[in-house]
C-alpha cells in the first residue's frame, strides 16, 4: 500500500539518542546508515540542512527526483524542504551533518549568509560537489574537527562547529564554484540569486518573466539574457522548473488528489495542469505519482 504521506524528519526524530539537539547533528556516515538506512533509503523530506560527504562505496542518492551515482570524495548539500532517497551497495564510509535553519541566525550578522553559496540554491545539479584531490585530507580534517566539537558536552563548544562549517563551505565555494565565479560580476551573481530567491517565493501566483523582471527592476529582456548567459536557459524556465519541482513534491503525497495538487499549484483547469506536467515531464501526474510508490516499496 502506498505511504499515506512522504516523511518529513527533523534532527530529533532522526537521531532522538543524541539528546534531543534540536539544532546539529553530526555521525559518520557508516554509524548513521546501521541506526536508520532501513527508514531512511525511500523518499523523504528534512526539516534541516543536510550535508553528506561519501569518501568510499558505491550505490546512487536522488535529490528532488535527480539520481546521482555515489563517488568518493563526493560532497552532496541539502537545504530544509528538498526530497531525498538513498540506494547504497554494501558498506559505505564518509560523514553526515544535519543541522537546523536557525543554526546559523544568532551567529552571523547577515541571517541570509548561507544564500551566497551555490550548493545550498536548493538546485539538485548544483547541490552535488566533487572535491578536488587537493582539498580531500583538509576536507577530512574538517569533518573529523566537527565530530569532536559536536560530541563535545559543553553547549558553548558549538560555535567551534560553526566556525568549521564556514571553513568547509568556504573552501568549497573558492575550489569549485569560486573558480568559475571569479569571473563573474558580482552585480549579475546577485541579480541571478534574488531571481531564484523571488522564484521560490511566488512560483505558485507569479509566472511570467517579465512578472519577476518588474519585482527586480530590470527589463524583462535583461533578466532573460542574464538567464541565458549564467545558465543558458531562458527566465521563463526557471520558474517552470521550479513549479514542475513542486508539483513533483506534492505528488509524492498521497493524502492530496492530482486536482488538489493542480488548484495548490494555482491551475484552475486540473486538465491544463495533466498536459502541462506530460508536456514537460513525458508523464501524465498520475503516472508519475504511481512510479514514486511503487520506488518506495
Amino acid at each position: 500500500m502506498a505511504k499515506k504521506k512522504i516523511p518529513v524528519y527533523d534532527i530529533c526524530n532522526i537521531s532522538p539518542e543524541k539528546g534531543g539537539n534540536e539544532d546539529l547533528m553530526a555521525d559518520r556516515l557508516s554509524s548513521y546508515l546501521d541506526k536508520y538506512y532501513a527508514s531512511l533509503h525511500f523518499p523523504h523530506r528534512h526539516s534541516f540542512y543536510h550535508l553528506v560527504l561519501f569518501t568510499k562505496g558505491k550505490g546512487t542518492h536522488t535529490i528532488d527526483f535527480t539520481t546521482f551515482e555515489v563517488k568518493p570524495f563526493q560532497l552532496y548539500c541539502m537545504i530544509p524542504g528538498q526530497v531525498h532517497s538513498w540506494q547504497f551497495e554494501g558498506k559505505m564510509e564518509g560523514y553526515i551533518i544535519n543541522f537546523s535553519d536557525s543554526f546559523f541566525k544568532s551567529f552571523l550578522q547577515n541571517a541570509q549568509y548561507l544564500d551566497r553559496f551555490a550548493f545550498f540554491s536548493g538546485n539538485s545539479e548544483e547541490s552535488v560537489k566533487q572535491l578536488t584531490m587537493e582539498t580531500h585530507q583538509e576536507a577530512l580534517d574538517i569533518f573529523e574537527s566537527i565530530l569532536t566539537w559536536s560530541d563535545n558536552e559543553y553547549k558553548q563548544h558549538t560555535d567551534m562547529v560553526r566556525v568549521l562549517l564556514v571553513q568547509l563551505f568556504l573552501l568549497v565555494d573558492y575550489t569549485l564554484d569560486g573558480k568559475a565565479n571569479r569571473a563573474i560580476p558580482q552585480q549579475k551573481q546577485v541579480l541571478l540569486r534574488g531571481f531564484r530567491k523571488l522564484i521560490d517565493m511566488h512560483y505558485r501566483s507569479l509566472r511570467l518573466p517579465k512578472e519577476y523582471a518588474d519585482l527586480l527592476y530590470v527589463t524583462p529582456n535583461h533578466l532573460n539574457a542574464l538567464c541565458q548567459d549564467l545558465l543558458g536557459k531562458t527566465a521563463g524556465e526557471l520558474i517552470r522548473e521550479r513549479v514542475l519541482l513542486e508539483a513533483k513534491r506534492l505528488l509524492t503525497n498521497a493524502g492530496m488528489t492530482v486536482t488538489e495538487i493542480a488548484y495548490d499549484l494555482n491551475f484552475e483547469d486540473n486538465s491544463y495542469f495533466n498536459r502541462f506536467f506530460k508536456k514537460y515531464t513525458g508523464v501524465t501526474p498520475d503516472e508519475f505519482r504511481n512510479k514514486q510508490f511503487v520506488a518506495s516499496k
